[in-house]
């Protein structure tokens, strides 16, 4: 057993960000990170476009980048929430910079911005084309020099611990649920161990991992939000998936390369199999139009045309200024043959941002008591049905802060509950084949594909919760006669995400945002959240 005042659970720009903020308040607190695969194995490493900020005061306001936020959420943003992520940014992006991220600037010193789908200007400050890198590699060398701070690596999480593992009766309606830490799994020894912790923050990241095509790493299983669902905590919007329109199209590649809307921002423009530029028919904003728009568009041009994906053209843009900003995406092209002044890049929507999440209010507090969700696996209310191209970093480092007020300021009055149980593994064996995980898993990525993508219908949903209700009878079947293992976790966590993406898309009836359901084209007057 271990004790730690503040557990942070994931390494990438949320909980790095709160955990050096926790260490620098309170030197004498002891502050646990944990992380289930390499330290810098996050979403936010794989990250490409930038930060959205306002930072060019003489072209950009606070007012416009509200209003680019409020637009592309489609009605469902918290108002409020917005206000407080756009102010707040800027000193946010400053504190990153002096804990030594960099930012790429013009020969006049100042900040070079990109311009992104769905912002009215150029706003986006980046490194290259990998910003996420280049802000986790800082992050990481500033937590290696606070000595109160605590970095585990290849370490999984299995479940928050709440009152149900004292022997409560713990059930959505039931008051004032407390977290005193998590159920952990030793990779080194693979048993089972508890840490409790005064405070957790959950730090997970996204769910790509759910759907076969995704630009997300293969840690982005949901496990942050699977947990809090376990605990009978509160989820909501689950079915707002944001599909990236322009991920690279390799035939039987599932972890898709990322190419970053801030190409389409400097020139390039999409392509239909014909060569034709096909967005004027769907925006007027045309290849710049929001990601839900673009996403739709490039899945209508697949249909009509019967291919696997469209083009991006960037044979008109200037060479040298295309590697210098994104050399990256140049190489990579580069390595599987695409010369990019002369061939267009074929490129396909993958799931890449669930705007959904752990419900929180204002301060990041979950439901759960002493439990607190930043980051990707968060809903915050400023992504409303459509997250605003680059607010994903902004928003991470702007809670992270938030976080980090809210729980330095109760630490002092809150105490470990010393009456936690051990982990019982009484009954269970080493599982005999791997197939039964493996296979559940490959059968999960196709109904949500097939089923549950960027576009819906009532029957497409009803069989997937039925194909989805079999797998997850199967695998807890498994995980109750099993000993635990990440691959069993990991699938168990995605089922449960695949469900809730589910319910709350068969709740919604109507079309909005990133959720669109032929049967329901059109939005509803009555706006509302779906918690689950």
């Amino acid at each position: 057993m271990q004790k730690t005042d503040f557990l942070v659970i994931g390494s990438g720009i949320a909980g790095l960000t709160y955990a050096l903020k926790v260490s620098q308040q309170c030197p004498d607190k002891k502050i646990t990170i944990i992380t289930k695969s390499q330290e810098d194995e996050t979403n936010t490493k794989y990250a490409q476009g930038g930060v959205a900020v306002v930072n060019d005061l003489e072209n950009d306001s606070f007012e416009k980048h509200i209003e680019d936020t409020l637009i592309s959420g489609d009605g469902l943003c918290n108002e409020h929430v917005v206000k407080i992520v756009v102010t707040e940014g800027p000193d946010r992006v400053n504190e990153i910079i002096e804990w030594g991220a960099n930012f790429d600037k013009n020969e006049d010193g100042v900040f070079s911005l990109g311009r992104e789908g769905g912002h009215s200007v150029f706003r986006v400050i980046h490194h290259k084309d990998v910003t996420g890198r280049e802000i986790e590699r800082a992050l990481l060398a500033a937590i290696h020099q606070r000595p109160n701070i605590e970095l585990i690596s290849h370490c999984f999480v299995v479940d928050l611990i709440t009152q149900h593992h004292l022997g409560y009766l713990v059930t959505k309606s039931t008051p004032d649920i407390e977290c005193y830490g998590v159920y952990v799994l030793n990779r080194n020894t693979n048993k089972i161990e508890k840490i409790l912790a005064k405070v957790t923050l959950l730090a997970t990241g996204g769910n790509g991992q759910v759907y076969r095509s995704t630009t997300n790493p293969g840690i982005a299983t949901g496990d942050g939000v699977a947990m809090v669902y376990r605990a009978k905590g509160r989820i909501e919007n689950m079915e707002f998936i944001q599909f990236h329109p322009t991920a690279l199209y390799e035939p039987g590649v599932s972890n898709s390369f990322l190419i970053t809307e801030a190409v389409r921002g400097d020139g390039g423009i999409l392509r239909n199999i014909h060569g034709e530029d096909f967005m004027p028919k769907y925006d007027a904003r045309l290849s710049l139009a929001p990601r839900d728009i673009v996403a739709r568009a490039i899945d209508s041009e697949m249909k009509i045309t019967g291919t696997e994906h469209v083009f991006l053209d960037c044979r008109h843009m200037d060479l040298e200024k295309f590697i210098h900003h994104f050399p990256n995406i140049y190489e990579k092209c580069k390595s599987i043959g695409i010369d990019v002044t002369q061939q267009m890049i074929p490129v396909a929507p993958a799931a890449h941002y669930s705007c959904g999440g752990i419900k929180t209010n204002e301060w990041g507090l979950t439901s759960i008591r002493n439990l607190y969700a930043c980051g990707e696996c968060a809903s915050t209310g400023l992504h409303g049905a459509n997250r605003l191209a680059s607010n994903s970093l902004l928003e991470a480092m702007v809670f992270a802060h938030r976080c980090f007020m809210d729980a330095t300021s109760q630490i002092d009055v809150l105490e470990f509950k010393d009456n936690v149980p051990d982990w019982d593994a009484t009954g269970t064996t080493a599982p005999k084949e791997m197939i039964l995980i493996t296979q559940s898993l490959k059968e999960l990525k196709q109904i949500m594909s097939d089923y549950v993508g960027i576009v819906r219908t009532d029957v497409r949903l009803e069989r997937a919760l039925r194909r989805l209700d079999m797998l997850h009878e199967e695998t807890e079947n498994l995980y109750e006669k099993t000993m635990v293992s990440p691959q069993l976790c990991e699938l168990r966590n995605l089922i449960t995400v695949g469900y809730l993406i589910v319910k709350g898309a068969s709740f919604r009836k109507e079309s909005r945002g990133l959720h669109y359901n032929t049967d329901y084209p059109f939005k509803c007057e009555l706006v509302q959240n779906i918690v689950l």
